[in-house]
């Protein structure tokens, strides 16, 4: 039986099978190894990991705990709560519009990013006129429709995942701040702190940067460094915003205090260090790196949403989740029916009833894809409903592919 604990429950002769911080770099070669001494508990404590699964069959239980698959339904049902008392930001234009301006944005901003980047890495200084650009057209996509760019910046190649990785930030980072503060000054402000966020990595070597596997502990007490590089490089720049620095400073700070490198906790943290560190996470999860597949999107939620009860501001992950949608535009759903689907747009007036494309039919296969909207009764252009995400590499089928068009 797989249950969920607390670290502070840990014994030896217990079994970890998951370090359940797949947002952490960290420096354990393994997430799955039976507990043999007091040091391996302290290391796990030490890294601000507050609960593991253990596998009762392969080691000692802990009677009291509940076990993984409550914990996930229990989460489950919180999080489809929160979004039945959540209304999405209406888009300005249909995706399918948007999307071929979107493509262009993303390509564009992906060379600029590249090159800006690989400047400061050559030693060159850190010049933003360019960027500067890209971050007023990545939050104009954003404000017409973030369906598409977002869903863009999740295409991912895991050989440039760093520089791909700001501009998945940055999308991510308008958007969240958008409901808030929609002034235009804030959002370029904040899109900026988003392709700026991981300056610092531009001093690591590259030898950690890309590394194929974990960290040991000396390549992640360097890797850690990259905050402080960052801080550094960007008070090198005159005109700077003060809200750039602390997202590039604060966007691995945890709210329990676990986080690096001032171990600030609470309000300690600014508002935009605290949003910086949920989207930083999300983008993460669900990207392919160099040693693990991305997960789906509402996985990826799933998880924040129950780290919040540690690491992030609980009533934050809330306005991050209206933003994106428990089901966010470009995921793999199953209908009751039986049928799978692929969300296109929200509705404005509930998270759980948006529009999808449904592309596979149990009965039929792969189908001739149609537009179902959830909000509406059957006989209407609706009739079903969500009745949970699906993984798309499991089933060999790229949502993504089929968002605007057929891929046949």
């Amino acid at each position: 039986m797989i249950k969920r604990i607390r670290t502070q429950d840990l014994r030896v002769g217990m079994f970890v099978c998951d370090l359940n911080c797949d947002w952490l770099d960290h420096p354990f070669l393994r997430s799955r190894f039976l507990l043999r001494q007091d040091s391996q508990i302290a290391s796990i404590v030490a890294h601000g990991i507050q609960e593991v699964d253990i596998d009762t069959r392969l080691g000692l239980d802990c009677p009291h705990a509940p076990t993984r698959q409550e914990e996930i339904r229990r989460h489950e049902q919180e999080l489809v709560q929160l979004a039945r008392n959540s209304v999405a930001v209406p888009n300005r234009v249909a995706l399918a519009e948007e999307w071929e301006t979107a493509s262009r944005i993303f390509r564009e901003t992906q060379h600029i990013v590249t090159d800006t980047l690989s400047g400061v890495r050559q030693g060159q200084p850190l010049v933003l006129d360019a960027l500067d650009e890209a971050v007023s057209e990545v939050a104009g996509s954003i404000l017409r429709n973030p369906g598409a760019l977002l869903s863009l910046s999740r295409i991912r190649d895991k050989d440039n995942y760093t520089y791909r990785h700001c501009i998945g930030v940055s999308a991510l980072l308008i958007n969240f701040c958008q409901l808030e503060n929609p002034d235009a000054r804030i959002l370029h402000t904040v899109g900026m702190g988003g392709m700026l966020h991981d300056v610092g990595k531009m001093r690591i070597p590259g030898e950690i940067l890309t590394k194929p596997g974990r960290l040991s502990d000396a390549e992640y007490a360097i890797m850690k460094t990259h905050v402080d590089e960052g801080i550094r490089i960007l008070e090198t720049m005159p005109c700077i915003d003060p809200i750039v620095i602390r997202i590039a400073g604060e966007h691995h700070e945890r709210h329990d205090g676990s986080g690096y490198p001032q171990g600030a906790a609470g309000d300690r943290i600014s508002r935009f260090g605290q949003m910086a560190a949920i989207v930083d996470v999300y983008d993460a999860l669900t990207s392919d790196r160099c040693y693990h597949r991305g997960m789906a999107p509402t996985e990826a939620l799933r998880r924040i949403y129950e780290w919040s009860r540690f690491y992030f501001s609980r009533p934050l992950v809330g306005v991050f989740l209206r933003t994106i949608g428990i089901y966010p535009v470009g995921s793999l759903v199953r209908l009751e029916s039986g049928r799978l689907a692929v969300v296109t747009e929200h509705d404005s007036s509930n998270l759980l009833t948006p529009v999808v494309k449904v592309i596979a039919d149990p009965k039929r296969g792969r189908m001739t894809p149609y537009r179902l909207d959830l909000s509406r009764p059957l006989g209407s252009g609706g009739g079903d409903a969500i009745c949970g995400h699906e993984d798309g590499a499991r089933l060999g089928i790229d949502p993504l592919e089929w968002l605007v068009g057929d891929p046949g």
